[in-house]
């Protein structure tokens, strides 16, 4: 099975919001195997369009299924709330290879 990888391009709307959010992510994150490959940092478009964000975060999980389990869960629906009050952005999941 291969891995999967959450993608998340966001632009940080209300600060405050979402540092609540921010803080509260990596657990809920790691309890479904979760782990951050890239979680904010210094980025630059090299082709193309920009990403609508200033804040790209990667997340590695086992498989794609599990990826999709973390982000349906009761756990992290709670948080998409705090994430969406502070900011705007899309996020993905891809299977790896």
């Amino acid at each position: 099975m291969s891995s999967a990888y959450v993608i998340a391009s966001v632009h940080v709307t209300n600060t405050n919001e979402f540092e609540k959010y921010r803080l509260q992510v990596p657990s809920v994150t790691e309890s479904y195997g979760g782990k951050y490959l890239a979680r904010g940092g210094k980025q630059r478009t090299l082709e193309g369009e920009p990403f609508i964000g200033n804040r790209t975060v990667i997340v590695e999980f086992e498989n794609y299924e599990q990826a999709l389990k973390w982000y349906y869960s009761n756990e992290y629906s709670q948080l998409v709330k705090l994430r969406q009050a502070g900011s705007n952005g899309t996020l993905l999941v891809v299977e790896g290879v």
